[in-house]
């Protein structure tokens, strides 16, 4: 990636699990991971099953640097990482930053614990990349690269979770996934991550008539979402999260519904390449 630009690619837009079908081909059924590069810096959002697909395509351009961000670390964002070519290229340099955590587990802890016997054949040792591990506290405000400025903020989740906003040459993407709304009060921390954002990816995983029998399970809804934007004066919605049983028809109704409320808004998909 040239010069200044600001793109925003996704390598998995799921939620839960990964799926695979007919029905599933045209949104994708990867977990979450979502790629931002900053001018000539690579920054890595999760690392779902979708990153697998990423680490490929960072090894056929020849791109080493690398800073990866956990929200947190249930199955569906972390159950990729082990799949990451880049691991296993001693070319790599690897910065991997967590907050969730924070006063009960290290980053580095948290990755040796799930690349681990039983879970996974290996040790972290088997991998030949150079790490660097990174601890902050949520609300810190991390500058990994040159220019590139990201502010953070707790979101309600089981066991905890962090959403960010990434801010470069003057444009903003907020990750905000994943986060339970409670009440018909507007979430000041996710205001906050998405204030006149160019782009705000929001947990959907529900819709509001599905919200009551959801209670607790940590995840909001795309009417929530468009009315995040609009209070937040965000710019285009990005409809993530997707549950595993949601199929394409069923995400193409929801987009045209979105759209009708905020014009910005779309079902992110998988291979799905925006430029800010």
């Amino acid at each position: 990636m040239a010069g200044e630009a600001f793109r925003v690619k996704f390598w998995g837009v799921r939620g839960s699990i990964p799926v695979s079908g007919a029905e599933f081909m045209k949104v994708g059924g990867n977990t979450a991971c979502i790629e931002m590069r900053c001018g000539s810096h690579t920054l890595i959002f999760d690392a779902g099953s979708g990153i697998r697909g990423l680490g490929e395509a960072l090894h056929r351009e020849g791109i080493a640097k690398l800073d990866l961000f956990f929200t947190h670390c249930h199955y569906d964002h972390i159950i990729g990482f082990p799949f990451f070519p880049p691991l296993y290229d001693r070319q790599t340099k690897l910065t991997i930053w967590s907050g969730h955590l924070a006063g009960r587990m290290t980053t580095q802890e948290m990755i040796e614990t799930f690349v681990s016997p039983p879970w996974f054949p290996g040790k972290i040792g088997i991998c030949r990349a150079k790490f660097q591990w990174e601890d902050f506290v949520s609300g810190d405000v991390l500058m990994p690269q040159d220019g590139v400025v990201i502010r953070t903020a707790s979101l309600n989740h089981p066991g905890g979770c962090i959403g960010y906003r990434v801010e470069w040459n003057g444009k903003v993407a907020a990750y905000v996934s994943d986060t339970e709304h409670v009440s018909e009060e507007l979430d000041e921390a996710v205001l906050g991550l998405m204030k006149n954002a160019d782009l705000a990816i929001y947990d959907c995983t529900y819709t509001e008539a599905e919200m009551p029998h959801r209670v607790g399970f940590g995840h909001s809804t795309w009417e929530r979402g468009v009315r995040l934007c609009e209070a937040a004066g965000a710019k285009r919605l990005a409809i993530f999260h997707h549950d595993p049983a949601r199929t394409d028809a069923e995400l193409a109704k929801h987009e045209r519904a979105a759209q009708e409320a905020f014009e910005g808004a779309f079902v992110a998909r998988d291979g799905l390449t925006l430029n800010l």
